[in-house]
């Protein structure tokens, strides 16, 4: 990201553009996923593959280490040439008097090419310093017959250098923020595009060759850190697309059984008997209701003994579970039965859960607790519900089938 320079001046913070620097890291990111082997984009999980790519290209900006600093003071030889105090009739060579270096080392964590670069707000006199690995290295001679006090301008320059980094934190801060939202927006138009251009192919109805040379597998670029961030695993055979269930949908389905449960909670006598297969049976009416005859002929049934299912020929494109709560494990239990159905890449999933007499704060703790300790667990999604969850799970055995799964928790009486 950065280029290479003669550091042994010491002079900071106005080699490289740091606004530039943040563009071309931006513009690099996006080349990277267009090289991307296609397959191998397609067959990741989106929001894993923005992820990594967000991780490779943030900025770790600088942080002194003051409270390890230490010094060093060493015997030199000091040239006092120009030393107006002196009289030097030859300044064409060095006058040599006995003298002392001192050294201060700060250590630092952060990329240290930042010491390099300047940032939009800066001064006309940047400080000096030295860098050598992870320390900034504040050097000063002086004569010993003339000894000066060193600590003020220890003081001096690290508040001059607190400052310059202080001007590019905001920057830097802006830039990593951006950049899931950058690698998801270059991903995806490049997932629509290939789509696309596999449908044309298709609609050809001539077998496609591929092309001699193409790459197999995707190999990750050099990076920039020595730990760098490894791209998710994924497998780079042909991508076979997947019809998947609209969120809008989704999000219907879930509001019909939210309103069904508000039946529930109003008329608790009718529903005070009833188990869970009898609960089903009522989200599954009014479910049917809504979705039944539609021109994709897609219908809720009902397969083993509390199972929710939208097909699509012989995939489920969403499950539901519904469950009284038992406790933790048995709600752990409904997950991986859940699991169990889920085929569909980017599949839909939701657990109604009917709370008879537990507290509501201890329930929704341990539904939380579980799900994300769940081998399965990716990532929670921000969805705010006074009494429900929404998590990404992984499907069994490919972590880029992604499941959304939401879990509503509601009261029916004891």
């Amino acid at each position: 990201m950065f280029g290479s320079i003669d550091k042994s001046k010491g002079l900071l913070f106005c080699t490289y553009d740091l606004g530039r620097t943040i563009t071309n890291s931006q513009n690099t990111l996006r080349q990277e996923i267009e090289q991307m082997d296609g397959n191998r984009l397609l067959n990741t999980a989106p929001g894993d593959l923005a992820a990594h790519f967000a991780e490779k290209f943030s900025i770790t900006p600088i942080r002194l280490l003051q409270d390890q600093w230490y010094a060093d003071t060493t015997e030199v030889q000091v040239d006092v040439r120009y030393d107006r105090m002196r009289f030097i009739e030859d300044t064409s060579r060095p006058a040599l008097v006995p003298g002392e270096r001192t050294e201060v080392r700060v250590p630092f964590e952060g990329e240290p090419d930042l010491f390099y670069s300047q940032a939009s707000t800066f001064s006309t006199n940047p400080p000096r310093a030295l860098i050598t690995g992870n320390e900034l290295v504040l050097r000063y001679e002086g004569p010993a017959d003339s000894p000066r006090e060193v600590r003020p301008l220890v003081d001096q320059a690290l508040r001059d250098i607190e400052q310059y980094l202080g001007w590019q934190r905001p920057m830097i801060e802006a830039h990593n923020a951006a950049l899931s939202g950058i690698a998801t927006q270059a991903i995806e138009q490049r997932r629509a595009r290939l789509l696309a251009q596999s449908q044309r192919a298709s609609a050809l109805g001539i077998p496609i060759k591929r092309r001699d040379g193409a790459p197999k597998t995707y190999v990750v670029p050099t990076a920039r850190r020595n730990a760098a961030p490894s791209l998710p695993p994924a497998s780079s055979a042909a991508f076979t697309p997947e019809p998947t269930w609209a969120m809008e949908q989704y999000e219907q389905a879930l509001k019909i059984m939210q309103d069904m449960a508000l039946v529930m909670e109003r008329s608790p006598a009718a529903f005070k008997s009833m188990n869970e297969e009898a609960l089903r049976q009522h989200f599954l009416v009014q479910l049917n209701g809504q979705f039944e005859g539609k021109a994709t002929g897609e219908t809720f049934n009902m397969e083993g003994k509390t199972d929710i299912l939208l097909r699509e020929g012989d995939r489920n494109v969403f499950i539901a579970e519904c469950k009284i709560w038992k406790g933790p494990k048995a709600f752990g239990d409904a997950i991986d039965q859940l699991l169990g159905y889920a085929t569909w890449r980017d599949g839909k999933a939701a657990i109604l859960v009917f709370n008879r007499g537990v507290d509501t704060s201890t329930v929704l703790a341990g539904i939380d607790a579980t799900a994300k300790a769940h081998p399965n667990f990716k990532r929670p999604i921000n969805w705010p519900h006074e009494s429900g969850f929404r998590y990404v799970l992984s499907s069994k055995g490919d972590a880029n089938r992604e499941i959304i799964l939401t879990v509503l928790v509601f009261h029916v009486p004891s």
